[in-house]
């Protein structure tokens, strides 16, 4: 009978090449040592390479186990003569103390941030040790060592320049142009993302056209065709990162094949015409009345137009007038619908001169009171650009636009859609394609279009109750209204310092005036709706304003404030204009 064997051998676990442990090793006892209890955990899911020491794993790649890297470099310290328990010291009390390890973060265990500075784990446990005895850091077993909870000094540094949020704050927001972001539609989005990314191909993730994924493509040729009229096809889409981005590639594109300035409604957003002279075009606005634009002005490029470039700082008469820039289904902000006669103005005008429109229906599915307008470009395809947006239906957040473009643009546009960010991310174009194709997104709009119409007429109600004097237009369509004071009211500067004083976020309309030469209109729309709740028989209010540069107006959005904080905006909007 033989002898059982008593030397140890290797671990069973041990790759066959394993070096035994030398038997005069010491007992590891790390486990007991401040942050050293993750090392005996690592991530079995990060693909870390592991070897065996005296029977126990090690990883050879501690960053993918344990957690974020951390640079620290001890190298000045070192040259001036610190040791490295010092100078490893000096350098995490440094990064705690200037912010760039904020309170809460984990620490690698020291076994990884020792192999990664090339010293030895003792030396990070005693520096951990003298920092946590300090009060800039904190261990506890099982969690590993963290920044200490205290109050830090802002990082030195230049004040910043550009501000996160440019959107003004108050406890009423009532600009313009946002929609009710609860009304987002979570369960249906998450619905179609759950299906989109189970039938997606594997291809769908990898780098693709400039141009968007051809599902969500395919599903906006559709929905547009069959909801706005648009008359175009997939390959002639293009998805982009909110209207903003599609105008100015469309502006570099123009400017490209030789345009210098491009036609601008004489009200509109600012943030459009900054994009536009950021391209290089010259503005050239035009006068607005109750049938919108004067498009019948675009043949006189010398004219008035050509002048007025020159207020809004573009410099008038530089270059060649290459594109017309339209809001025709709902003028933003006054809210006129562009007459037909006009519509067909602009795009004979674009024929003529080799021309472009670019037509921006921000809010095509919002129509309240009148029959849907088509999209202007189905006058000529070829001629007219079409932009919408989810930004309205949906949420700006999403940043989805798109362009149905002409043939002659779709080359050079997706050129420089690929040169501005490659492509739009994949996952939202997916998902926003199936909650289409699904028919979730058209009746998320039509339960928008009745919370929209019905903030609307409660808007209109206690203006007819408390601010009889105000006339409102522009409310047939849209989120937001423009509301006319009387000749002889305060100014347009000071309301609007009242209403920021009782906490009311709102503009007032000469803040979209496109230069201070651009005509105020001498009769803004008024909808025949514009007092729904007046007797039956009543005539409309279309008198024109008498006064119109001396009359004040403001721009007020029903769409953002919340359905209980709606009634306390509207009570401090009228005591405003009571006082007026």
């Amino acid at each position: 009978m033989s002898r059982p064997r008593t030397t140890p051998g290797p671990a069973p676990s041990a790759p066959r090449n394993a070096p035994d442990t030398p038997r005069s090793a010491p007992r590891d006892t790390s486990a007991a040592t401040p942050g050293a209890a993750q090392d005996a955990y690592p991530d079995a899911s990060s693909g870390a390479t592991r070897e065996v020491r005296g029977g126990r794993a090690r990883d050879n790649a501690p960053w993918t186990a344990f957690g974020g890297d951390l640079h620290l470099d001890l190298t000045e310290r070192r040259a001036a003569g610190a040791g490295l328990r010092a100078a490893l010291e000096d350098a995490l009390r440094e990064a705690v103390q200037d912010g760039r390890l904020a309170p809460g973060t984990r620490l690698p265990s020291s076994r990884a941030l020792g192999e990664d500075l090339g010293i030895a784990r003792n030396t990070v446990v005693e520096a951990y040790g003298q920092l946590t005895a300090e009060g800039w850091l904190g261990s506890r077993p099982g969690s590993g060592t963290t920044v200490a909870e205290r109050a830090a000094p802002r990082p030195a540094g230049r004040p910043a320049t550009v501000r996160a949020d440019r959107r003004p704050t108050g406890r009423h927001d009532l600009l313009a142009g946002r929609p009710d972001l609860s009304l987002f539609p979570r369960s249906a989005w998450l619905a179609s993302a759950r299906r989109a990314l189970a039938v997606a191909p594997h291809d769908a993730f990898d780098y693709g056209s400039p141009l968007g994924r051809i599902e969500l493509r395919q599903a906006l040729s559709d929905y547009l065709a069959r909801v706005r009229g648009v008359r175009t096809d997939p390959d002639r889409l293009l998805v982009c990162a909110g209207f903003g981005q599609g105008l100015g590639l469309l502006a570099a594109a123009l400017r490209g094949r030789g345009a210098g300035r491009i036609a601008v409604e004489g009200y509109g957003l600012p943030p459009q015409r900054e994009v536009l002279r950021a391209a290089g075009l010259g503005l050239a606005p035009l006068p607005l009345d109750a049938n919108g634009a004067r498009t019948d002005l675009l043949d006189d490029t010398g004219g008035a137009g050509a002048g007025e470039a020159g207020a809004d700082g573009a410099g008038a008469g530089a270059g060649r007038l290459g594109a017309v820039l339209l809001t025709p289904a709902h003028q933003f902000p006054t809210g006129a619908a562009l007459a037909a006669d006009r519509r067909a103005a602009a795009v004979r005008w674009a024929r003529e001169r080799d021309g472009y429109v670019i037509e921006d229906d921000y809010d095509g599915e919002f129509r309240y009171d009148r029959q849907p307008l088509g999209a202007m470009q189905a006058l000529d395809p070829d001629r007219v650009v079409y932009g919408g947006t989810a930004a309205k239906s949906l949420a700006p957040g999403l940043r989805l636009a798109w362009l149905a473009l002409p043939d002659e643009l779709v080359e050079p546009v997706a050129r420089l859609k690929a040169l501005a960010d490659t492509m739009s991310p994949v996952t939202d174009q997916l998902t926003f394609a199936e909650l289409i194709a699904s028919g979730r997104y058209d009746r998320h709009v039509r339960r928008c279009r009745l919370h929209y119409r019905r903030r609307r007429d409660l808007l209109v109600a206690a203006l007819a109750e408390r601010a009889p004097q105000v006339r409102v237009t522009g409310i047939a369509a849209g989120l937001h209204a423009v509301l006319q004071l009387p000749p002889g009211s305060r100014p347009e500067a000071e309301l609007l310092e009242r209403a920021r004083a009782a906490g009311l976020v709102l503009t007032g309309l000469d803040w979209y005036r496109a230069g201070p030469d651009a005509e105020r209109a001498p009769d803004l729309p008024a909808a025949p709706d514009a007092r729904p709740h007046a007797a039956p028989g009543t005539a409309p209010d279309t008198s024109p304003n008498d006064a119109p540069d001396a009359a004040p107006a403001l721009v007020v959005g029903y769409a953002t404030p919340s359905d209980h904080a709606f009634p306390a905006a509207l009570d401090a909007l009228c005591g405003i204009l009571c006082e007026s």
